[in-house]
């Protein structure tokens, strides 16, 4: 996979050759195309500057197995930071409970078509069922939360306080590190 910053690098290169091989035929109009031959070489061989075109996308059970397998790790690094006592186990356990998704599949997103069909009122009913459904799991995750925040020492809440602070605070959606979706990640209560 191709990072951002290598992305800008070539594309700053193929511009550049861009740019040097415009002005040479700028220079010279009677240029034979030997002189465009040194851009094609700057181009890496195996086409890994493009885009990816045939970027398939991820089946959604494999895609919800991965993000559990993430918080899993992401929790079990949080709970080494911390370094836990016995007595707080409890807390613990019930701070990652309350982090789990809904027992049983999400409720699944009604179809556009069928969704378009809705007056307008009644889209904006099943909006706001949504949100309130949204709102009422965000305040037993932020209460969760609270308690278990409360259990911490000074310096445990010191830990917690700067490792949930890179989960941004906008939802669990999104891509962490990975060139301007930052800020995804939902903070603490949110995240999921």
């Amino acid at each position: 996979m191709i990072s951002l910053r290598q992305r800008i690098v070539w594309a700053s290169l193929l511009g550049s050759a861009a740019l040097a091989s415009s002005g040479a035929f700028a220079q010279a109009p009677a240029a034979t195309p030997s002189t465009a031959a040194p851009t094609a070489a700057t181009a890496p061989a195996d086409g890994t500057a493009a885009p990816k075109a045939q970027h398939k996308r991820m089946d959604p059970a494999q895609r919800m197995e991965r993000m559990k397998e993430h918080r899993a790790k992401r929790m079990a690094a949080l709970k080494d930071k911390l370094k836990l006592t016995s007595a707080q186990e409890g807390a613990w356990t019930s701070f990652t409970e309350s982090r789990q998704p809904p027992a049983g599949a999400r409720p699944q997103r009604m179809d556009r078509a069928e969704f378009a069909k809705l007056t307008t009122p009644q889209r904006l009913e099943r909006m706001q069922a949504r949100q309130a459904e949204r709102s009422a799991m965000f305040a037993k995750r932020a209460e969760a939360t609270k308690t278990f925040y409360a259990a911490l020492t000074p310096e445990q809440q010191k830990t917690f306080d700067a490792e949930t602070a890179k989960f941004g605070g906008h939802g669990h959606r999104g891509h962490r590190g990975h060139g301007g979706h930052e800020g995804h990640h939902g903070a603490a209560p949110a995240k999921s």
